[in-house]
């Protein structure tokens, strides 16, 4: 069954081969807790007893909050799917809860540290690939998978806009500046993809697509120069990216756009990332502010 499910999250869904391998571990990880613990190998016959055990074990295991709602989100998923075929009648995970957790904050890189970081990498020779790298990602606010998935015919630098393909392969179209159309170009000079790779834009030294292991690190290295930030990540770029363009007074429902989201909830994170900005703005625009001013 799970094959079946796996080969329907590929090809009627389109799942993205990383959120397949994803659902892939956690429902091996479900099977191999169900056969040890129940001595069977039918997960048709699981029951919601079951799902709490696993998450129980999971918790004991010291497995983070956030993965454990993975897994949970996963196995709903998974028995959806078996009611979809008429291979079960009720869902196990029906009226299972995710756990509830406090999101770590995520502290943005801050423009002057951006500023910072530019000018340094654009000192530095033979980086062009990790200038285009961190830029792109800085400046459009595309995951790093985005990054490495991105094909060579989505980049249009005459009408300065990538194509993405995002989650659930849903398309969306990301504006990119002068600055960065010409980073951009300049990085054509010296791409040069293995033929298997060739219609992927950014490509390696070897010629290979770009692995997000590869991205990460690079991010990281060029990040530590110029902060003390714990977050060093291709993710803290795409946070600071939305924290920055809403701080200067970018509508939210096109950054959603932009980001992908599907829920304006989760673009509604970044509104709350720099209180300080919403104080200058209460202190200049509200009235009963100004009039403190004038005492």
């Amino acid at each position: 069954m799970i094959d079946k499910f796996l080969q329907y999250i590929s090809f009627e869904k389109r799942y993205s081969s990383h959120t397949v391998t994803s659902y892939k571990k956690d429902l091996e990880d479900f099977y191999e807790f169900y056969l040890r613990t129940e001595g069977s190998e039918n997960l048709l016959n699981a029951d919601k007893k079951i799902i709490r055990n696993f998450i129980v074990e999971l918790s004991e295991k010291n497995i983070a909050k956030r993965s454990i709602n993975r897994k949970v989100s996963t196995l709903r998923s998974f028995y959806k799917f078996l009611l979809k075929i008429q291979e079960i009648k009720t869902s196990p995970v029906e009226n299972i809860s995710s756990l509830k957790f406090y999101a770590e904050k995520q502290i943005p890189i801050s423009s002057d540290e951006m500023k910072n970081l530019d000018e340094k990498i654009s000192l530095e020779k033979d980086n062009l690939l990790e200038h285009c790298i961190i830029e792109t990602l800085y400046q459009t606010g595309i995951r790093k998978a985005e990054l490495c998935g991105l094909i060579f015919g989505n980049v249009n630098l005459e009408s300065q806009e990538l194509k993405i393909i995002g989650k659930g392969n849903k398309e969306r179209y990301v504006p990119i500046s002068e600055k960065l159309t010409q980073l951009l170009s300049d990085y054509l000079g010296i791409r040069n993809p293995k033929e298997d790779f060739d219609e992927y834009f950014f490509v390696n030294k070897n010629g290979k697509k770009l692995t997000e292991k590869f991205v990460y690190l690079a991010v990281n290295k060029y990040l530590s120069l110029v902060t003390s930030k714990e977050k060093k990540s291709p993710h803290i770029l795409r946070h600071s990216f939305a924290t920055h363009v809403l701080d200067n007074g970018a509508e939210i429902s096109k950054v959603k756009k932009i980001l992908g989201h599907s829920s304006l909830a989760s673009t509604q994170v970044y509104t709350n990332a720099n209180i300080e900005q919403l104080k200058k703005v209460f202190n200049l625009a509200h009235p009963r502010a100004a009039k403190k001013e004038e005492l």
